[in-house]
């Protein structure tokens, strides 16, 4: 691929001088992994709104690039690993522009072999040791379903494209499932994770979350009193699993899509507004939004609960990885719904309690306007076709320098830390619909 002619006279002077054409291929170790030897990731800072519009621009035209974090909030510092062939290229691009920039991780391959595993002398659960894989994940649940009957039930909402169930939990009080007599009405809050397969820190909350409800349910009577939970804590098993075993940074899918690519992003799939902006139309790409909306097992997955529970669902939660951001939508016009304002307050209840236990700051606003526009999202679904009033997706923190890597060691922090979020975002509905 090649680097975007932007139109202005300065940009097409620069362009012109230092263009070059890199054909991308993925580069394997003799393990059968990509290698990311001598990829490096750079920190972009945005001073003014040129400079925003040109990253915006740089990310949507060249796929060899990965942008892990950008933003619309000026000052801030966008993320961009770029490969060895591109980094001359790349890094004299933004000395002609005048853009600040500075290398995070010199060789990125460095950086990759040691996440996945915890310390085998740690004492602890390994939920907060280890990025559990599939089955672990799988073997898990079903203990919890066993020894937690009257509490905790275990199915499956659909298969992958590699024939992977998607599992679902369901947590309600024992005393609602005691209740013969109840309505039904008790408000639902939905939650996913891991839609994008190289955000290994969502499944892990996910669990987290999972844990704490089942196995400390004295600890959150509050939180299961006034809700039922639905939760599924690995959307996107087959990437998940790819990413772990080939691929760390892996995002989409698996399933063929066109001549020697696959996958398609999830997050772009889902029919509102499908395939207007923020996505691509080229099957390799990262952000590839599939032959037609809901063309994927998995996002059919997803849609087919959340219409189950159409009236009754009044809090979708997305968790994803990473830039500590609280967005809500849309995502595909920097106009805001009917109704934002409920969302925004549900949002902020969550910021403030992150903020108050750790001192961690989220950034809260709608997806277009504090990211970028992005159609075909499971929030903006969730809101304006499944009619759940408060959909917001929760991008946990990062590995710091490393990225989409924290390493096993803050994995405790970054559960522990989202679940005061999560917990006071769910309080604050269960006060509002119940």
């Amino acid at each position: 691929m090649s680097f975007p002619m932007c139109p202005t006279i300065r940009q097409v002077g620069v362009l012109l001088a230092l263009l070059s054409v890199v054909i991308g291929g993925t580069v394997t170790a003799r393990d059968g992994k990509h290698s990311y030897t001598g990829y490096k990731l750079f920190s972009v800072r945005q001073n003014d709104q040129w400079q925003m519009d040109f990253l915006r621009q740089l990310q949507q035209d060249v796929d060899d690039i990965d942008f892990w974090k950008l933003d619309r909030v000026l000052g801030s510092e966008a993320h961009v690993l770029v490969p060895p062939e591109q980094v001359d290229t790349f890094q004299a691009l933004l000395a002609a522009e005048h853009i600040p920039h500075r290398e995070m991780i010199s060789d990125y391959g460095r950086t990759t072999n040691d996440y996945a595993f915890a310390s085998m002398r740690s004492l602890k659960h390994p939920i907060l040791t280890k990025y559990l894989r599939y089955d672990e994940i799988v073997d898990y649940l079903n203990s919890l379903a066993l020894r937690h009957p009257n509490l905790v039930t275990v199915s499956s909402i659909g298969m992958s494209s590699e024939g992977r169930n998607i599992p679902v939990v369901t947590i309600r009080s024992p005393s609602y499932r005691a209740n013969a007599h109840h309505t039904g009405s008790q408000p639902v809050v939905f939650v996913d994770a891991g839609i994008h397969a190289r955000e290994w820190a969502a499944p892990a909350t996910a669990m987290y979350l999972i844990s704490e409800l089942v196995e400390n349910a004295a600890r959150h009577v509050d939180l299961l009193a006034g809700l039922t939970w639905t939760i599924v804590p690995l959307a996107n098993p087959d990437g998940y699993e790819y990413s772990h075993e080939h691929e760390r940074l892996w995002r989409k899918t698996r399933r063929p899509a066109g001549r020697q690519c696959f996958g398609i992003d999830g997050n772009r799939n889902f029919d509102f507004h499908w395939a207007e902006v923020g996505a691509s139309d080229k099957p390799c790409s990262d952000t590839y939004h599939g032959e037609h909306a809901f063309s994927e097992p998995e996002t059919q997955a997803i849609r087919n609960e959340l219409l189950q529970l159409k009236g009754r669902c009044k809090f979708y939660l997305s968790l994803h990885t990473y830039g500590e951001y609280l967005l809500y939508p849309w995502g595909w016009t920097s106009d805001l719904p009917v109704g934002w304002e409920n969302v925004d307050a549900v949002a902020q209840a969550g910021a403030a309690a992150i903020r108050n236990a750790t001192g961690t700051r989220y950034t809260v606003g709608s997806s277009t306007n504090v990211l970028y526009a992005a159609a075909g999202g499971s929030d903006d679904w969730a809101f304006a076709v499944a009619d759940v009033p408060i959909s917001i997706t929760m991008e946990l923190p990062g590995g710091g320098s490393a990225g989409f890597n924290p390493p096993p060691s803050r994995i405790e922090e970054i559960v522990k830390e989202s679940f005061e979020g999560i917990r006071a975002m769910a309080l604050l509905v269960a006060k509002n619909y119940s």
